[in-house]
């Protein structure tokens, strides 16, 4: 029997206290801009958890409708927009 392959909580976090609301999008919900929002808590920072099968992602936060990228992450690939998006590998 081959072991089981379990879900990992991923967090993710963007601090803006001047914010109105804040989504994570990504191949991991299919580019749905609405479908993971962020919650913003008193000092400003938004957070939203997310469980994800091990794997490579890529995301990109939306801001006030602006999409952007997580200052937070290192890893980047360019999208077919002329920009980039975040990538998360979740172990």
């Amino acid at each position: 029997m081959v072991g089981k392959i379990f879900k990992k909580r991923i967090t993710f976090k963007y601090h803006a206290s001047y914010a109105e609301t804040v989504f994570v999008a990504g191949s991991f919900n299919g580019w749905n801009p609405g479908a993971n929002p962020l919650k913003q808590d008193k000092e400003g920072t938004w957070s939203a958890v997310v469980d994800l099968f091990p794997g490579t992602y890529e995301y990109r936060l939306i801001v006030d409708g602006r999409w952007m990228d997580d200052p937070t992450c290192n890893i980047r690939h360019m999208n077919q927009y002329g920009g980039y998006n975040c990538v998360l590998i979740v172990d």
